[in-house]
């Protein structure tokens, strides 16, 4: 018989952890007189009862198994956005628990999609619940990339584990790397909020965006997301913690411990930082040359909502969706990159994208030079052939997970534009799509509940890299 303990003992804690939290929006909406403090307090002692039952019936586990390790890290994203949806199913915007459940899972996954409409009149407390919900996700998915995938060795993620083995001997424990990464990203979240606070944002209001902004999670206080505070200060404020975010986390850990110069010489980074100028440049130079913008607001406009996209997190200044075909296809392509492994962003990953051009390059050179040897290399380093493999695999399940999901999307009554653009969004965690319904200006509130629960599969999905959770359908691993 299966020994569950370790999975529901590490369920029970976190379910703890996320009732205790509720009592933050509580506090808030007490001190504003609003009567969603009594929902939340009362969804936070059930979360927390049943969170502190599940450990303390589940102690003395035995340390978790491979096959656990999958089952454990899918059930968490899934148990934890069941309970924190309950805050919002019975606050006062009484919404279904389709839609809270939506709320949350996007919340959690990162992904910035919304079904609230009316957010500049929301309570606070549903506000704070929301930026907290990606906060906590956005820490969550940087300790389950950096301790947990490459254990699992999920979509090359491996090729971290080994040179986390090499270059991280002071920190041979997950909960030791674990420690680390909460101290950094606190601090860079306290950074950010002092930023916003110092460029003129009211304070709720700084918190509450720093959390989402360093999770590039996307969750504004407002319809209008950031564009509301137009502001050039506030908007290039945004943009750099965006980045701040995607990048990987534990170079941050070794510039701190005096190894200032090892960020920029990942050239994982050094190829995100030059997509995004790439895509910067080309979107400036569109918004000049159709007249649609000056040079200084086209630069402005073009470098804050790229930043955006590619980095998933999904705020928006400005509805893009006007500036023509080229920049909607533009951004429908690179939503999909992401940023680097080990952050708090979405999307395929740009190390992936690496390592397919190094295989395809090296693959050119053997055909011309059938005698050669040549091996693919990341960060000067070959590329085991194990890794190569699984980064392949990963594109051929994204691809097939994408065109299933905008099959099944359609199939449930939305049009082409929505489909294609809600499951790109929905996979690569990126929040808003294209089109007048999902696009940036609008929200998925019209969609039906199915494609709603079709679009927080795709969500779990995209964050748990597809084979965590795809490997549990299929036969032999319950065999295991």
């Amino acid at each position: 018989m299966r020994d569950n303990r370790p999975i529901l003992l590490v369920v029970g804690v976190m379910l703890t952890l996320v009732g205790l939290l509720m009592a933050i929006p509580a506090a808030i909406d007490l001190a504003v007189a609003n009567p969603d403090w009594q929902v939340f307090l009362v969804a936070g002692f059930l979360t927390s009862f049943v969170g502190a039952a599940l450990a303390l019936a589940n102690r003395g586990g035995r340390e978790l198994s491979l096959q656990q390790a999958f089952v454990l890290t899918t059930a968490l994203w899934v148990v934890l956005p069941a309970f924190a949806a309950l805050p919002f199913a019975f606050c006062e915007l009484e919404m279904s628990y389709t839609d809270s459940f939506f709320e949350a899972m996007s919340g959690l996954t990162t992904t910035g999609s919304t079904v609230i409409s009316g957010l500049d009149v929301a309570p606070p407390g549903i506000l704070m619940w929301r930026a907290l919900l990606q906060w906590l996700g956005g820490i969550g998915i940087i300790v389950t990339a950096v301790a947990v995938l490459p254990m699992l060795r999920i979509g090359g993620m491996q090729l971290f584990r080994m040179e986390s083995s090499e270059r991280e001997k002071a920190l041979p424990r997950a909960a030791q790397i674990s420690l680390v990464i909460a101290v950094i990203y606190l601090a860079l979240s306290t950074l950010c909020a002092l930023a916003y606070r110092l460029a003129g944002m009211p304070l709720f209001e700084a918190v509450a965006h720093a959390m989402t902004t360093i999770a590039t999670g996307g969750f504004s206080t407002y319809d209008a997301s950031i564009g509301f505070f137009d502001s050039p200060l506030i908007d290039a404020i945004a943009t750099v913690f965006m980045i701040v975010g995607s990048l990987p986390f534990l170079l941050y850990f070794r510039a701190v411990r005096g190894e200032p110069l090892s960020l920029f010489a990942d050239t994982q980074v050094r190829w995100f930082f030059g997509i995004l100028a790439t895509v910067i440049a080309t979107m400036s130079v569109w918004l000049v040359v159709t007249d649609a913008m000056a040079p200084g607001a086209a630069l402005r406009y073009a470098s804050f909502n790229v930043v955006s996209i590619v980095t998933g997190t999904g705020y928006a200044t400005i509805d893009y969706g006007l500036w023509g075909a080229f920049p909607v296809t533009l951004f429908f392509f690179v939503m999909l990159i992401g940023g680097c492994a080990g952050s708090t962003s979405c999307g395929i990953k740009v190390f992936r994208f690496q390592i397919l051009y190094a295989t395809g390059m090296t693959q050119m050179r053997r055909l011309l030079q059938p005698h050669g040897v040549f091996v693919p290399m990341f960060n000067r380093h070959p590329v085991p052939e194990s890794v190569a493999d699984s980064v392949m695999s990963f594109f051929f399940l994204f691809v097939l997970s994408y065109a299933l999901l905008a099959l099944a999307l359609t199939f449930v009554g939305l049009d082409l534009i929505t489909a294609l653009s809600g499951a790109a969004s929905a996979l690569a965690n990126v929040g808003p799509g294209l089109g007048e319904i999902i696009g940036p200006a609008g929200n998925f509130a019209a969609l039906p509940d199915p494609a709603k629960w079709l679009l927080s599969a795709g969500m779990l999905l995209g964050r748990l890299e597809l084979f965590t959770v795809l490997v549990m359908f299929t036969p032999g691993f319950w065999r295991a």
